[in-house]
Parts: C-alpha cells; sequence; structure tokens
C-alpha cells in the first residue's frame, strides 16, 4: 500500500528511463510519450544538452537564496526578455504561482488606480490552478467542489466572445484585469481567435486594465512561435509560464511589461525555491536548445502533419467532432466520454490523455519527428475508431 495522498487517478505504470520520445517501464515496454508529461517533457526524455546541463550546474551549486544575486536567474530573466518582449521576470516553482503572482500584481494595480474592490475578468471552462486563488479564478465546477468559500474578485464570461468582457467593461467600474488562455488547455484544446485577442487587448488599452495571459500549457514554441500572442501581433502586460520552461525542472514564471513590471517591491512577493540556479540553468539550456535545434519550426511541421493525418485517418468516423489545435497542442473531440482510450492507449505503448470528458489531448515533445508522429497517427487512430465503434454498439 502506498504513502503518497490519493490525489491521481494514477495508471498502472511506472517508467525507469526515457530516450527522446520514448519511454520504457520495470518490465522493458516501450511506449510512445504523445503527453510529454503534460506539455512539461519539451526537449523529450535524457536530452544530453538538458543531462550535461544539469549534471554541471549540480556539482557546481543548486541553492543559494533570492537574498543574494543570481547569476543564472539574471541570465534566464535577460534571455526570456529577449525572447518575448517582457521588460521585468519573477521566477517561482509552478504554473499555479506563477498565475498567484499575475493576481498579486492586478491587485497592486488597482491600488494604484484607487480601485479598493478589484475584479479580474476570466472565462468559462478555464483552468488556472489549484491554489484558493487560481481555482477560484478556474472556470470548472469540479475543480471547486469542495473547496468554498472561493476568492472573490473574479467575474466570468464565456471563452472567445469579445462582446461579453464588452459588456463587463460597460457595467463593472471594478475590474481591474483580464485573465485568459490563447488556447485552454484543461478545458479541451479550445483555441481563441486572434482577432478576439487583438479586440482584449484594444479593450484592455480602452479602459486601463491589465492583459494577462496564461501561456503555461501553449507558450515556450508548441504553437511555432515562443509566445501564442506573437501570432496576434502584441504584447500582453502580464504573461505567465512554467511547464515546459525548464524540460522537466520544476520552475514558473511571471513576466510584466510597462507599468505592471514596476508593480512589485521588496516584500511584496517571494520564493524560496523560486529562480534558484539549478532551475534556471535547466531553463536556459531548454531554451538555447529550441533554438539551436530549430524545434519553433519542428513544432509548426510536425503539428501540422500530425493535424493533417488525424484528420484524415479519422473523416467520416460516426463520433469524432473535431481535430483542433495549433504546433504540438492537439485536441481530438469525441461525442462521447473517452477516459477509458488512456488505458487503451497505455495497453498499446501510447501515452495520451483525455481532458475535458471527451477530448483526447496531444502534448509531444517539440522534437518528435515525422516518422514518429507517423506511429502516433497508425497506433491512436484505431483505438479510438475501435472505442466508438464498441461503444455504438454497447448502446
Amino acid at each position: 500500500m502506498s504513502h503518497v495522498m490519493n490525489t491521481y487517478a494514477r495508471l498502472p505504470v511506472a517508467f525507469t528511463h526515457g530516450q527522446g520520445v520514448w519511454l520504457w517501464d520495470a518490465q522493458g515496454k516501450r511506449y510512445l510519450d504523445a503527453l510529454g508529461g503534460i506539455a512539461v517533457n519539451t526537449l523529450g526524455h535524457a536530452h544530453p544538452k538538458l543531462v550535461q546541463t544539469l549534471a554541471a550546474q549540480a556539482g557546481r551549486l543548486i541553492h543559494t537564496s533570492n537574498i543574494y544575486q543570481i547569476t543564472e536567474q539574471e541570465n534566464l530573466a535577460d534571455k526570456l526578455a529577449a525572447i518575448s518582449g517582457m521588460d521585468k521576470i519573477f521566477f517561482c516553482n509552478s504554473g499555479c504561482e506563477a498565475n498567484e503572482a499575475a493576481i498579486k500584481l492586478a491587485r497592486l494595480f488597482a491600488r494604484s488606480k484607487g480601485v479598493e474592490n478589484p475584479a479580474i475578468v476570466v472565462m468559462e471552462k478555464s483552468f488556472h490552478g489549484r491554489t484558493l486563488a487560481t481555482l477560484s479564478a478556474t472556470g470548472s465546477r469540479k475543480v471547486h467542489a469542495g473547496f468554498e468559500p472561493l476568492v472573490s474578485g473574479f467575474v466570468r464570461v464565456p471563452y472567445d466572445d469579445l462582446e461579453a468582457v464588452r459588456q463587463v467593461a460597460q457595467n463593472n467600474r471594478n475590474v481591474v484585469a483580464v485573465l485568459v488562455e490563447p488556447i485552454q488547455g484543461e478545458g479541451g484544446i479550445n483555441v481563441a481567435h486572434l482577432d478576439y485577442l487583438r479586440g482584449l487587448r484594444e479593450l484592455c488599452d480602452q479602459y486601463q486594465w491589465l492583459l494577462m495571459l496564461d501561456e503555461i500549457q501553449c507558450g515556450l514554441g508548441r504553437t511555432g512561435k515562443w509566445f501564442f500572442y506573437q501570432h496576434a501581433g502584441f504584447h500582453p502586460d502580464v504573461v505567465t509560464l512554467a511547464k515546459g520552461l525548464a524540460g522537466g525542472v520544476p520552475i514558473g514564471a511571471c513576466l510584466a511589461r510597462g507599468a505592471a513590471a514596476e508593480l512589485f517591491k521588496p516584500g511584496n512577493h517571494g520564493s524560496t525555491f523560486g529562480g534558484n540556479p539549478f532551475a534556471c540553468a535547466a531553463a536556459l539550456a531548454t531554451l538555447e536548445t529550441i533554438e539551436h535545434e530549430k524545434l519553433l519550426e519542428n513544432a509548426v511541421e510536425i503539428g501540422d502533419f500530425l493535424h493533417a493525418g488525424f484528420s484524415a485517418a479519422l473523416a467520416g468516423v460516426k463520433g469524432v467532432v473535431a481535430v483542433r489545435g495549433m504546433g504540438l497542442m492537439l485536441g481530438i473531440e469525441l461525442d462521447r466520454p473517452c477516459s477509458d482510450l488512456t488505458q487503451r492507449a497505455l495497453d498499446a505503448g501510447l501515452l495520451i490523455n483525455v481532458t475535458a470528458d471527451k477530448v483526447v489531448r496531444l502534448l509531444p515533445p517539440l522534437i518528435m519527428n515525422r516518422d514518429e508522429a507517423q506511429q502516433l497517427i497508425e497506433r491512436l487512430s484505431p483505438l479510438i475508431r475501435d472505442f466508438l465503434g464498441q461503444a455504438a454498439a454497447a448502446n
């Protein structure tokens, strides 16, 4: 009996080692990893550059403290500022911590404007984390259940609906920010229209709100650009990152620009482990490898290949609602709950995930090549067809 707290319905497998997009279990069975630790293993498993960096850094310095200067942290901040166009970065350990920092920035921003009861516009079907503030911002009753009372100060509207945000702007003088995922990951790989995001930027400028983008799952090259907002041609005021930033080493970051970048002062916020030398060295190595191996371009090429391949393989299959996504962030929506597919895929040597009950989610490492993508299509498509056939027969 495990003494690990029961917070996950774990699949019955433990992995011993990995290489590239492949993992092996204790029995020596090999699995194609199409989930990448849920968008975390950017460079796959055991990437030599990351392995060498971690070994060397561990031999020099793992942790000092943020009460001292940290060279690796400053180098990573410089790199992130260069690729993002943002001004200042706060480092933490996870995505929900990055979003907590963003929420705190919004509240400090409100005080600077004399707003005593600030509100942040958030979206239905969103996911921002599981701390009390971030689960309150999350648009999922399932995530809220049992943890009431929720943190106040959030106004919820439908996703990808600019008119709904416009209505809030006209009727609620306490709003100071909008927090939105450009692609909703947990919500089912829902991709925002670029005009919607541009419209949010215009509304935030008009009403002097902060536009805060949660790119924790979709950022850092997954869609073919460093950040999704770069497809839309503007800068947010705040953007949050985590998951893929250090290739598997825990790290989070809250990037800010303009007035938002100057809000935190010593004593306002902090993190014991945030931005330590080990995590920052891993992140810098990850970003440099994405550049060196042209993984932004690869995400576009392999993402397009997967999208076209699944669309063709599942064309006309009754029960397939949509194949959607961008780059290496793909969802295959079915017309019924399909969580059984995760176990069926595992049995077939394939790691996938089901989110929003009915959406098969694929978040492979950015290093995936065309042959591996073809294997993914060939392994997963029959599983989906068989599942829908059997489910239909059972009804």
